[in-house]
């Protein structure tokens, strides 16, 4: 269950997939596949306890086919990124990790991953994800999986998606519900829940090049930022926001038929298994369209890896198919990256909403600037909309903060 923008994982442990003889001809082994395997020998995968199987399952087909032999090492997820940048320049890495796209700009910093060469498949996958795992030109992920918050809708108290805001509360409120809606916010505040309704006042975090890559510069002070920080006071003042709004208790009020609505991803949705959903596009609170996160889930190659092309035939011509990526879809729930994949997973109404709103959502920064953002930004709602500080002057100093941190 995804609370916040950190994801949990497992415990660790490591497992060895038994290597199955080929079968091929001498001919056959003269391909460049098998010669890399021949070569090689060995891959070793880092996954986590969700894409477990998933992986499991493709690697002995790949075995089976290629005479090489795939160890799956079994991690906790929230250690992974920062154990690959360790490992990896001394040699103890493994040669593919499963990731976020959002990690790109750290490990490109570190200097320890190295491009995935995806060909002529890079049209068979959603647009977004491979915009997310490309860098300078260069795409450094097989991307697998897609996930976004969404208006997750009760259909019994609201019969509608509301376009706007104003529409939300108003429809809540009609309900009779004891939340007109709901987010998750805390004391420490929510910025990846609350950013769509930032984007609808024109303030994206960073600026954005033309090819939808982020450069280090920060887009939401000035008029737009300011419009957004009164905006964000003046919902807490008539009791619409609230820093006591814990993820917990948005979710529990939720299941229980307090609330019309609720902004949240696919990871709520098991909590909700008592209620006639639907998932709808994120009401603007501004003149814009109000555009979340994108979060993509891949898998990366080491840069130090001296097996890059049995890494790479494994993630394109076996970790893309349409059963790999189905079962990575079962296992996680969250839309796959594959279109022939999404496109079968979207006969579920609910996969096919959250997969409407994710198409026009913009890819969390992978900019390792991000990192002296998200600490500055989330005090910063969160004192705004409980009172304590005032919104055009704690914005201006919240930019201030991070524009300091990021030239120290």
């Amino acid at each position: 269950m995804r609370r916040s923008i950190m994801m949990a994982g497992a415990v660790g442990l490591t497992l060895t997939l038994a290597a199955c003889g080929s079968d091929t001809s001498e001919s056959e082994e003269s391909t460049e596949t098998t010669a890399a395997a021949e070569e090689t020998g060995t891959l070793t995968v880092w996954v986590d306890e969700t894409r477990q199987a998933a992986v499991e399952s493709a690697a002995a087909s790949f075995e089976e086919e290629t005479g090489a032999d795939v160890e799956l090492v079994l991690k906790n997820f929230e250690d992974i990124r920062t154990d690959f940048i360790a490992q990896v320049p001394t040699g103890e890495g493994p040669d593919i990790t499963v990731g976020a796209h959002d990690w790109l700009g750290e490990l490109l910093t570190n200097g320890v991953v190295a491009p995935v060469e995806l060909g002529d498949m890079t049209g068979d996958f959603e647009d977004v994800s491979v915009e997310a795992f490309t860098a300078d030109g260069q795409v450094y992920g097989l991307p697998y999986a897609i996930e976004n918050i969404a208006l997750i809708r009760n259909t019994a108290l609201a019969d509608e998606a509301p376009a706007t805001w104003d529409d939300a509360i108003a429809a809540g409120e009609e309900s009779g519900a004891t939340y007109p809606l709901l987010i998750q916010t805390g004391t420490e505040g929510d910025p990846y829940t609350y950013y769509p309704f930032q984007t609808s006042f024109d303030a994206p975090v960073f600026e954005q090049n033309e090819d939808g890559s982020y450069s280090p510069e920060i887009a939401m002070g000035g008029d737009n930022g300011h419009a957004y920080a009164e905006w964000l006071q003046e919902q807490g003042e008539a009791g619409l926001l609230s820093t006591d709004m814990t993820y917990d208790i948005a979710v529990e009020a939720f299941a229980n038929g307090e609330s019309p609505f609720i902004i949240g991803g696919p990871w709520m949705i098991e909590s909700f298994a008592d209620l006639d959903l639907s998932v709808d596009p994120i009401p603007t609170a501004g003149d814009d369209v109000a555009q979340p996160f994108v979060g993509v889930q891949g898998f990366y190659v080491s840069a130090q890896s001296e097996n890059t092309l049995l890494a790479n035939d494994f993630l394109v011509n076996y970790m893309s198919t349409d059963e790999a990526q189905t079962a990575l879809f079962e296992s996680g729930a969250r839309p796959p990256a594959l279109t022939s994949a999404a496109d079968a997973a979207s006969s579920d109404p609910i996969v096919a909403g959250f997969r409407e709103v994710g198409a026009e959502a913009v890819p969390m920064p992978s900019i390792p600037e991000m990192g002296s953002v998200w600490a500055f930004w989330g005090v910063t709602e969160a004192n705004i909309i409980s009172g304590t500080s005032e919104p055009v002057e704690a914005w201006d100093k919240m930019i201030s903060d991070i524009e300091g941190a990021l030239d120290s």
